[in-house]
């Protein structure tokens, strides 16, 4: 088979919406047909490649080998679109890029670090964000073309480049430190404080319970908070002690006063930009800033 031969347009588009979205509804009413034409446009792919794309649960989850289109479709597409930028385009078109970070990442040097370069590049960002331990996950399924991640290996045909760690420290209110840990920070003081965690997927403060504090899950009350700016606050209010990332809190010292509950203990959390080996020169330039600019905000070995 050529290795165009696959490509219809209208079946990739039903496939890269079915894929985003996580049904044949939803996938219909984003492209403005019915439900059956974006499922026959899928089989017809999977005929033609003799391999199963999707799985009709729901939502619908893509195949490895559903993943693998999708990649090379999303790459088709930011090469073209650069390339029709650069033969036919002017200085105001943009491209649209789709990448994946993690909460902190974002909340802290991520913004800063990329709108002047994204301004001057004319990028527009279609951000997903994750816990650091999944974002891998997306660039693996075709959703992004460039993540951070904690992920230290590059899947076939991509690059990791080690950004530095991003250093957490368990830290709490003052008023909080009085009603919970007044008698100092132990066993028996933290498992009746309450911790702030992040969502299902944060670790941080489960690993660091069990390794110093030989505490399990489940042995200690637990608020959920699943947004980095909210979380912030919500210790900064007393609500619990969290592990927050030192480039975060910088900007509150001034409104808020921490305690930090076990100086001694941080948690390094070591970051990676894993991105595609082949990219566009847009996105060469993109990856380049991004692994730059992150050795300044981060702590380097």
């Amino acid at each position: 088979m050529d290795v165009l031969d696959f490509i219809d347009l209208k079946q990739a588009e039903a496939l890269m919406a079915v894929a985003e979205t996580g049904s044949f509804e939803q996938a219909a009413a984003q492209l403005f047909v019915t439900p059956s034409a974006i499922s026959q446009r899928i089989k017809l792919m999977e005929t033609r490649l003799g391999k199963p794309l999707v799985v009709r649960t729901r939502p619908i989850r893509v195949t490895p080998h559903g993943q693998r289109v999708l990649q090379y479709l999303h790459r088709a597409k930011l090469l073209a679109t650069e390339l029709a930028n650069d033969l036919v385009g002017d200085q105001e078109d943009m491209l649209s890029v789709a990448l994946a970070v993690n909460a902190d990442t974002l909340s802290s040097w991520f913004l800063p670090a990329l709108s002047d370069f994204l301004i001057k590049e004319n990028i527009l960002v279609d951000l997903t964000v994750d816990d650091q331990d999944y974002t891998h996950e997306l660039l693996k399924a075709g959703m992004a073309i460039g993540c951070v991640t904690a992920e230290v290996e590059p899947m076939k045909g991509c690059v990791a480049v080690p950004l530095g760690s991003m250093r957490y420290r368990a830290v709490c209110s003052k008023a909080y430190q009085a009603r919970w840990l007044s008698d100092g920070t132990t066993r028996e003081s933290l498992r009746k404080a309450p911790v702030l965690v992040f969502n299902n997927k944060d670790r941080l403060q489960a690993d660091w319970l069990i390794t110093h504090f030989g505490l399990t899950e489940g042995s200690y009350p637990c608020h959920y908070l699943p947004a980095s700016e909210p979380y912030l606050q919500a210790v900064s209010l007393g609500l619990g002690w969290g592990m927050l990332p030192e480039v975060q809190m910088a900007p509150w010292l001034d409104r808020a006063e921490f305690f930090e509950i076990y100086p001694d203990h941080p948690v390094d959390v070591y970051l990676y930009w894993h991105h595609w080996q082949l990219q566009t020169p847009k996105m060469e330039r993109l990856s380049k800033h991004i692994v730059e600019m992150a050795r300044q905000y981060l702590i380097q070995p």
